[in-house]
């Protein structure tokens, strides 16, 4: 794509600002923080609930960025850059990339539903890509934003288009539609995801069918209650495993570890393997295959390549690596678009500054191999990478593009010569088509542990926070909770996370993790919660911002600063409104006003208290009470002492329970990592941690026989247990066996039995198919921590903290 800024004005009717409207566009951008904004971005704007991108317009100028779509022109910025005003930035992006879309005539898959899409797109392109150029949605691109953004990728060398579209609610499709403009269409498998935006089933499935108003096809699982919506010029291609009357008729049955399909079509009949057996894979695979029917393909050539199907994985994992490595897993996908969204999120780690990229050659980017390399020479400049390990003879070609770049011809080279490389210290993104096999590479770098792992969705945090942002007023600051090892999600990584949405404050509980974090190179500012008298002078080495609660506290800090003789040192003082916990009482204000008048060592950065029962309504007088006294109290500190500092009483449940006292800023807590103590308000977070496990052993008992410790558990039939390797060391407690609790195992419960051991526990799946080394869930969404605290009269607080920080944390992005 090549087009100036004056080509674009009337494509979204914009009014053109600036004195450059020649100036040629190669990049279109929402994010103010990508690495790959230059002088030839153009920037659109968008304002969002939760935050107006507008603000970021004067950083982006002294990043070089010239060309915006903006609502309007902050202040004095008119003559420094070309601006396109238009009344509704997400709108004019759509309509871009509307325009855009209309520029190329060749055939589009468009594909929605509720669950399958992005599986369908990335098996689709595995089985098309043999035959096409083909342009698709990197990863999960398939919001209002996504889409758009997706298709702007298109350029003359595709002849294929695969898009997902995704919506939560209403008015939503019609705009994805113009921007898609399918030719071929796909439903899904029409789940419960975001019922919350439908009236019901029926107002969801006539949205979602809007994607396919002027397709010529539609291809879909034979269902009355959806044709009942189709339009009836869209042409119908059925498939079915129940109904004859479908074009398509599938017949299944389960051989070994695979499923077998009969297909019986207009033009004959034929059977294939596909390498897996649950039902949702079955039905992705069986969309995939409708397609290639569709487009005429030999049933031989379905079968061999059918059978080749594998698991995809649609996330980005942040893994320890072997000697103080990060690893960036994206090993199963190499395309130009998809290395700039890696390496968008590259951007955001960053514990180590080298950097290091492991790339195979990159497919179907619809670029001359020439102008393809150079773009991604570009790429790595932009994003500071460090050193290029290229794998593939293409990249081998190309490597004098690259500045410090190894190249080797195939994976097996680079694993013979891993040893040498060297890796330490440093963020390695691996990046790797999946002919390349590079999860070999992940696993030789992989720092070893045992196979319980805590899955952390930065996605979901990222939603979590935004949902919370949401309720505050447009000046209220936020700060958010990274004590406790972040929950014990881990502290680092979601600190970074944070500092990354740019968020105002962190808070910790000790001196010792605010130093960790600073150590690891957060700039975000820092209140230590509950400082000890004895890390005074390392809070002040390392920059942290103490929070002062007594007389005692203050006079030993203030004694060590005029030692060091500081001047305005920030500190935070914490007044007692009736939590009784700690902090300053209204009787002791005469004396702390007395001492912080004589002294100009520290300055009071903040004022704070917390609220006892902000999370139960029934004591709503109480929390009043504590918010009136916090505002005497906070009121005569900022009189007497001719101040203006923070002031901020509120925790998660506050922020929803008492919008009113805001003041300058919240605390967010628990309510980041997706639980709430409304049963109303939890529906809208997302859960974050998923701890799993896998299953060791599988054993068959007879009736009568015992399981585990003091044998607690005597089956009463046969049964089959399964072991798993989680105990109370890794922080489950033992209360939840005899049957107290339950893991899940492909979305079946199976109970725990017998006695919880120090490094496993013990699990009854006499009625769920399954193998060794099959996947566990102790908690996420099934079992949710909710459900556990319940199930141990305990609070998510307990559950999430307890996790023993032997168990590997995992950080993955959607």
């Amino acid at each position: 794509m090549v087009l100036s800024v004056k080509n674009i004005a009337p494509m979204i009717r914009a009014k053109r600002v600036g004195n450059h409207p020649s100036i040629l566009i190669d990049n279109i951008t929402i994010d103010s923080r990508s690495q790959q904004n230059s002088a030839q971005t153009l920037f659109f704007a968008i304002v969002g609930p939760n935050n107006d991108a507008h603000d970021y317009i004067e950083e982006l100028l002294d990043k070089g960025v010239r060309n915006f779509v903006v609502t309007h022109i902050p202040g004095g910025l008119v003559e420094k850059a070309n601006f396109l005003v238009v009344e509704n930035t997400l709108e004019a992006l759509q309509t871009f990339a509307a325009s855009y879309r209309s520029q190329f005539d060749f055939p589009v898959i468009g594909i929605t539903g509720s669950n399958g899409k992005t599986i369908v797109k990335e098996w689709l392109n595995f089985l098309l890509g043999p035959d096409y150029n083909i342009i698709r949605s990197p990863k999960s691109y398939n919001s209002q934003v996504g889409v758009p953004l997706s298709v702007i990728a298109i350029n003359e060398q595709h002849n294929l288009g695969i898009f997902e579209a995704g919506i939560s609610t209403i008015g939503e499709m019609e705009n994805l539609e113009k921007i898609v403009r399918p030719t071929i269409g796909i439903l899904t498998n029409i789940g419960s995801a975001h019922d919350e935006g439908f009236a019901n089933i029926g107002e969801k499935m006539k949205e979602k069918l809007k994607l396919f108003s002027h397709a010529k096809v539609l291809i879909y699982n034979k269902n009355k209650s959806i044709e009942a919506f189709l339009n009836p010029k869209v042409q119908r291609f059925s498939w079915s495993c129940k109904d004859d009357d479908a074009d398509v008729f599938i017949s299944k049955k389960s051989v070994l570890d695979k499923t077998q399909l009969k297909i019986k079509h207009p033009q004959g009949e034929f059977e294939i393997k596909i390498p897996f057996q649950d039902d949702a894979s079955v039905e992705n695979a069986i969309q995939c295959i409708m397609v290639m029917l569709y487009l005429n393909y030999d049933g031989k050539v379905i079968e061999s390549r059918v059978e080749l199907l594998y698991p995809v994985e649609m996330r980005l994992k942040v893994k320890n690596g072997i000697n103080h490595t990060t690893l960036i897993d994206d090993s199963y996908s190499s395309d130009f678009q998809s290395l700039k969204i890696a390496l968008d999120f590259m951007e955001s780690q960053k514990q180590y500054k080298k950097r290091a990229l492991i790339l195979s050659d990159i497919f179907q980017s619809g670029l001359a191999n020439d102008e393809l390399y150079s773009k991604v020479s570009q790429l790595v400049i932009s994003n500071k990478i460090n050193r290029v390990i290229g794998i593939g003879e293409m990249i081998h070609k190309y490597r004098s593009k690259f500045v410090n770049c190894l190249t080797f011809k195939n994976t097996d080279a680079f694993m013979a010569a891993i040893d040498e490389l060297d890796f330490g210290y440093e963020t390695i993104l691996i990046k790797g088509a999946r002919s390349f096999h590079f999860e070999k590479i992940v696993s030789a770098l992989e720092e070893k542990t045992h196979e319980t792992v805590l899955e952390i969705n930065l996605n979901a945090i990222s939603h979590n926070l935004n949902f919370f942002k949401a309720k505050l007023k447009p000046r209220t600051k936020l700060m958010v909770m990274v004590k406790a090892f972040g929950y014990g999600n881990g502290g680092f990584e979601i600190a970074q996370l944070l500092e990354h949405h740019k968020v105002d404050y962190l808070g910790v509980a000790f001196a010792d993790e605010g130093i960790t974090l600073k150590n690891h190179g957060i700039k975000l500012p820092i209140m230590v919660m509950n400082p000890e008298s004895t890390s005074y002078e390392a809070i002040i080495q390392h920059h942290l911002e103490p929070e002062i609660y007594s007389i005692k506290g203050l006079n030993a800090f203030l004694k060590i600063a005029a030692q060091k003789k500081l001047k305005n040192y920030p500190i935070h003082l914490k007044l007692d409104t009736g939590m009784h916990r700690l902090g300053f009482e209204v009787e002791q204000l005469d004396d702390l006003i007395a001492i912080l008048k004589a002294q100009k060592t520290v300055h009071v950065k903040s004022i704070l208290s917390h609220l006892a029962t902000s999370d139960d309504l029934q004591h709503h007088e109480f929390a009043l009470s504590q918010i009136e006294l916090f505002e005497q109290m906070s009121m005569r500190l900022m009189h007497e002492l001719s101040m203006k500092p923070i002031r901020h009483i509120l925790n998660t449940s506050g922020i929803s329970n008492y919008p009113k006292a805001q003041y300058n800023m919240v605390r967010l807590g628990i309510g980041l990592y997706g639980i709430s103590n409304d049963p109303e308000e939890q529906p809208y977070l997302e859960n974050v941690g998923t701890l799993k496990s896998i299953i060791s052993q599988l054993r068959t008992i007879e009736a009568g026989e015992s399981v585990g410790y003091g044998r607690r558990f005597i089956a009463e039939r046969k049964s089959v247990i399964a072991t798993i390797p989680i105990g109370y060391a890794d922080g489950i407690s033992r209360h939840l066996g005899n049957g107290v609790g339950y893991v899940s195992i492909h979305g079946a419960h199976a109970p725990i039995v017998g006695s919880v051991c120090m490094d496993m526990l013990m699990v009854d799946v006499t009625d769920i198919s399954c193998f060794e080394g099959d996947s566990v869930v102790i908690f996420g969404e099934d079992p949710t921590v909710i459900t556990l605290s319940e199930k141990l009269k305990t609070i998510p607080y307990e559950i999430l903290t307890g996790i023993s920080q032997r168990v590997k944390r995992i950080f993955y992005r959607e």
